[in-house]
């Protein structure tokens, strides 16, 4: 096991001036005094892991909460098991980080199988035994599967998923730690559960393509958040709803120029079957606020645009409600997480005209033309109670990498999960 210490001082070691880390011969310490200093100490947690450390102790002075979360972002590997011995600090903030890793460590694995690995019923199923672990008999869920969708009116889940041998899911999990049947709810969570996104018929490339397994992050990012929020002692009622399916190609996959009729009234025209993830979103939104939640948050992988638009050390954020973008922002800067607003107004859902429904769920130009984050977003907007809800949109730019670079391993990020349980406490 490697002793990892912290330094202020500069490095004068064979690498040259301010070296990132310096060795002895049972230890390494991080010389991390720069102008962001947290993301220096990330970047020497990568760099340990990638020599082939896979055991850590963090010993010595300056090793804070936030420190030791850098450290532990950039150690911690795409699929190998890494082992971390936190530093001596305050007893609630050695359990918070217990927690924190418990539950991102969970987000990780989940997102990072591979497409065969997790179809939208064990999605479903490993969200559920994963809650049940945290909150116990607070935890109820049902599942609606396949044919019972299209009974039920969820037509945008039911499609999507239709032309998968393996069938659509949509998973409810209520959280109620009062004891009271008939508490009211204080939040709804909906997560897109994409298991694999091939784009239908509207194919993505293969290089598009390889990385899709990540496209139920936004499913795994909610989990993990009411799993984190539980943790720290949630004591509201919480429900939490995942719309899961697999995008394929096959003699019953949802067409372009299909139109569909969600259960608010809604019709939507498809011109573009790779913008399915607002399709199953909106199924989720609908029953979120039939809920009555004051407080309604998705999470999707949900645009390409929002990744130009912010890049990936960002998440993009939306919303009618400003205080509420304002207080997510607040919340992402606290917990080392950045978000960033993006413009949404009601006009944006007019950006999407069709002349066979309401809207359709994109425009034809590559990316759904410019905007097109935004204008997924007030897409969503269509489908919220937001006279009575206060809602928020996290376009996940930030929650998976394609390959290694000097802060993450490849995979799942986990960037997301401590902003959200934050909304919810």
């Amino acid at each position: 096991m490697l002793n990892v210490y912290l330094s202020t001082e500069e490095s004068n070691g064979p690498w040259g001036l301010n070296s990132l880390l310096s060795y002895q011969s049972d230890s390494a310490t991080v010389h991390y005094r720069s102008d962001f200093p947290l993301r220096r100490i990330q970047q020497a947690g990568r760099q340990i892991q990638s020599q082939g450390a896979q055991a850590v102790r963090l010993v010595g002075d300056g090793w804070n909460y936030e420190r030791q979360w850098a450290f532990y972002c950039g150690f911690a590997a795409t699929i190998t098991p890494v082992e971390i011995q936190w530093a001596s600090i305050d007893e609630d903030e050695l359990e918070l980080l217990n927690a924190r890793r418990h539950c991102s460590d969970w987000l990780r694995k989940t997102v990072n199988a591979t497409p065969e690995e997790m179809s939208p019923e064990k999605l479903a199923h490993e969200a559920t035994c994963f809650l049940k672990k945290i909150g116990g008999d607070n935890i109820h869920a049902q599942q609606i599967v396949g044919d019972e969708l299209l009974a039920d009116g969820w037509v945008g889940i039911y499609n999507v998923g239709r032309g998968s041998v393996r069938p659509p899911v949509m998973l409810e999990v209520d959280y109620n730690p009062t004891g009271d049947p008939e508490a009211p709810v204080s939040a709804c969570l909906v997560g897109k559960g994409i298991t694999f996104d091939s784009g239908g018929y509207s194919l993505k490339p293969s290089a598009g393509m390889v990385a899709m397994k990540c496209d139920m992050g936004g499913a795994a990012t909610v989990t993990a958040a009411l799993g984190y929020a539980i943790e720290q002692g949630l004591g509201q009622r919480v429900k939490l709803i995942l719309c899961c399916a697999e995008n394929l190609v096959s003699g019953n996959a949802y067409k372009l120029g299909d139109v569909l009729s969600y259960k608010n009234g809604v019709t939507v025209e498809i011109v573009n079957t790779d913008a399915e993830g607002r399709l199953v979103l909106a199924d989720g939104l609908i029953a979120a606020s039939a809920t009555g939640a004051p407080l309604i948050i998705d999470a999707a992988t949900l645009t390409g645009a929002a990744m130009v638009a912010v890049g990936s050390d960002y998440n993009a954020i939306f919303g009618l409600d400003k205080p509420l973008l304002q207080q997510a922002q607040q919340l992402s800067e606290l917990v080392n997480e950045p978000a960033w607003p993006l413009p949404l107004e009601k006009w944006h859902q007019e950006y999407c005209p069709s002349p066979y429904a309401d809207t359709a769920n994109s425009r034809v130009q590559k990316g759904g033309g410019m905007g097109g984050a935004s204008n997924a977003a007030a897409f969503l907007s269509r489908f919220v109670d937001t006279e009575n809800s206060r809602w928020i949109h996290f376009d996940l730019a930030a929650c998976f990498r394609d390959g290694g670079d000097p802060l993450w391993a490849a995979g799942a990020t986990g960037l997301g999960l401590a902003n959200i349980a934050g909304l919810l406490l």
